[in-house]
């Protein structure tokens, strides 16, 4: 299973790094957010109920977003945003009815609550339900066509095996481009800078390029219009926005950087929503097509095209592995030192805690302690399951 590669170059000896980030409030990112949410109160429903959690994979969501009417001083949302959810899922255990409707309404509402401002989904929310409990080929009528609880999957059940072939990787620790373009975001949507700027809307995207030591960062983020009374008025408070994000920058200790800020205000265009993401005015998003599940893109790194948000807990590996790998490279990094990278391949119907292949590559580890730390942490996959559900894990 295991098997351990010596020669590995930093991201950071490249001459040349891009990375990007996708804010919460972006539609993509919406989306990731809701399918997730929308799995777990799926799981934690049956939970409660059943006292174990029915097969189901909402990982297809779309959103297409509203309309609104915006100018300086006003900002009304016209048109409600559409949540679009496309998957698999029970929809009875026995006779007992599971209220899958109600349950992605809620997922979507809180979510799209959290992450924009004066959001009212009984106004400005629709969702529409492309759910089917169609078996799979080779699956029995128990897994999406339960009879009675006993055919539901307990937590910290044994025996698992893998539900897709999958190929996953993770690494650490991130490069200084990489932790100032997730710091940025975080800052601009975190509760304390919210709270300072009030106006700031949650559609933020962050860019950012290193040639050398010399760093280049472009932020977009959105105002709320009606909290902006003219083009002035807006310039003034972009003005301080930019002041407090190049203290941040400055506080990392890059020196050489360039920060721009809403490039569009530059033809005289003011970057301004209604609550505060493009989403307001018919932008659209869907899940897997932004933040990997360390929070970014980084084309210059080892990346999975998996979307794991949304997918099921308990036996998906496209979603278990995607986390674990990441924290074993984490891992990998924190107890020998050194950049490192995970590699897991698993093909269907392989057991959980059996992948077919896990890579690690890492210069100075030793490698009887490596192989135990990646079995333990391989065997434990069902801690994973139970934390993606009770607790939640971000995947974006």
């Amino acid at each position: 299973m295991l098997s351990t590669q010596r020669d590995f170059r930093s991201v950071e000896d490249l001459p040349y790094e891009l990375v990007e980030r996708k804010g919460t409030g972006h539609p993509d990112t919406m989306c990731d957010a809701i399918a997730e949410r929308m799995s777990r109160y799926y799981s934690l429903h049956c939970l409660k109920e059943f006292g174990g959690v029915a097969h189901h994979w909402f990982d297809k969501v779309t959103l297409y977003g509203g309309g609104a009417d915006t100018g300086y001083g006003r900002g009304e949302l016209t048109s409600p945003y559409r949540v679009m959810v496309f998957g698999k899922a029970a929809f009875r255990v026995g006779s007992a009815e599971i209220p899958v409707q109600e349950l992605v309404f809620r997922a979507a509402a809180d979510v799209l609550a959290e992450v924009t401002t004066g959001f009212d989904p009984a106004r400005h929310l629709v969702v529409e339900l492309g759910v089917v409990d169609h078996q799979g080929s080779g699956r029995g009528r128990s897994r999406y066509q339960p009879a009675s609880p006993a055919d539901l999957v307990p937590l910290r059940s044994g025996g698992l095996v893998s539900n897709d072939t999958n190929l996953l990787h993770g690494y650490a620790p991130l490069s200084c481009l990489e932790n100032v373009v997730l710091g940025l975001e975080h800052l601009i949507n975190g509760t304390a800078f919210k709270q300072r700027h009030p106006d700031s809307g949650w559609d933020v995207k962050v860019f950012g390029s290193r040639r050398g030591d010399a760093f280049s960062l472009v932020v977009n983020m959105p105002f709320l219009a009606a909290h902006i009374e003219s083009m002035d008025h807006y310039l003034a408070r972009k003005a301080v926005v930019l002041a407090e994000l190049e203290e941040y920058v400055a506080a990392r200790g890059i020196r050489d950087c360039r920060l721009l800020m809403n490039a569009t205000d530059r033809n005289g265009r003011p970057y301004l929503t209604a609550l505060g993401s493009v989403a307001d005015t018919g932008d659209v998003g869907v899940v897997g097509r932004g933040n990997r599940v360390n929070g970014l893109i980084t084309p210059m790194r080892p990346m999975s095209i998996e979307a794991p948000a949304g997918k099921n807990p308990l036996d998906h590996t496209g979603k278990i592995y995607n986390v674990m790998a990441m924290r074993l490279a984490r891992q990998v990094h924190e107890e020998f030192g050194g950049p490192a990278q995970v590699h897991i391949f698993t093909s269907k119907e392989a057991p959980l805690e059996r992948p077919d292949e896990v890579v690690v590559t890492t210069p100075d580890a030793d490698e009887s302690a490596l192989r135990t730390l990646v079995e333990t942490t391989v065997a434990s996959s069902a801690d994973l399951t139970v934390e993606l559900i009770e607790t939640g894990i971000t995947l974006w």
